[in-house]
């Protein structure tokens, strides 16, 4: 396979969403902490996420400050600012938007902190963005000028940075992208038990049909449901 092993590991409601408010419930609590033992469990070379879960979960919003990169000038090449770092945060940001303020992930739960920060994104990324990110030694590389080629993506992961097994924990979009495109080896889904409300967002965003097999099931300590499914 000339790309990472892809399991898209995700908490779930009982009715197959995936944001929401059921998740900040106190009844979800022992679920999700179920959810990230898993995902320590799994022992991935990294994680990935799209622009908004990436935000919401790590950046806060905060965006740098641009001007003194104004005038800069870069080559459209991929860049490894750590070549020993072994655990990675992939984040899928087509246009170049997260505030990043360190080159890793700072959180206290091992499954992401000290996660190496690898920017996916398009060739329409600003020069600016790209300056900073180099000054602040994250690693970026470029799939598609202006939309993202998964594929692409995926390969160079592989090949320049050495991952085989990638837990994809993004949003709807990100996990839609990845169905459409037959990219998803297995799927690993916490469901805990709770319905969510109507503006809550499904597993998949504008995916496709496709068909899975069940591998296995377990009833979690939390009165959670781990369902796990192969391609």
């Amino acid at each position: 396979m000339n790309r990472p092993y892809i399991i898209c590991h995700m908490v779930t409601s009982i009715d197959g969403k995936v944001t929401g408010d059921f998740l900040f419930q106190r009844e979800s609590e022992a679920g999700t902490e179920d959810y990230y033992k898993i995902n320590r469990d799994f022992k991935a070379d990294g994680f990935a996420c799209g622009r908004v879960t990436m935000e919401g979960s790590f950046t806060g919003g905060w965006q740098p400050d641009l001007t003194p990169f104004a005038d800069a000038k870069i080559k459209r090449s991929d860049r490894i600012s750590d070549k020993e770092a072994k655990f990675f945060a992939v984040s899928f940001d087509r246009h170049g938007r997260l505030g990043w303020k360190t080159p890793r992930i700072i959180d206290e739960d091992p499954g992401y902190g000290n996660a190496h920060i690898i920017q996916v994104m398009c060739e329409d990324a600003g020069d600016d963005y790209l300056a900073y990110l180099q000054s602040i030694g994250v690693s970026y590389i470029f799939a598609g000028k202006e939309e993202l080629d998964l594929p692409l993506a995926l390969k160079k992961l592989k090949e320049l940075f050495g991952i085989e097994k990638l837990l994809l924990e993004g949003g709807s979009k990100i996990n839609g992208a990845f169905h459409k495109e037959k990219l998803i080896d297995e799927l690993s889904l916490v469901m805990i038990p709770l319905t969510a409300s109507k503006e809550s967002k499904p597993l998949f965003y504008d995916g496709g049909l496709d068909i899975y097999k069940l591998m296995d099931v377990q009833k979690l300590p939390s009165g959670a449901v781990w369902l796990r499914y192969l391609k």
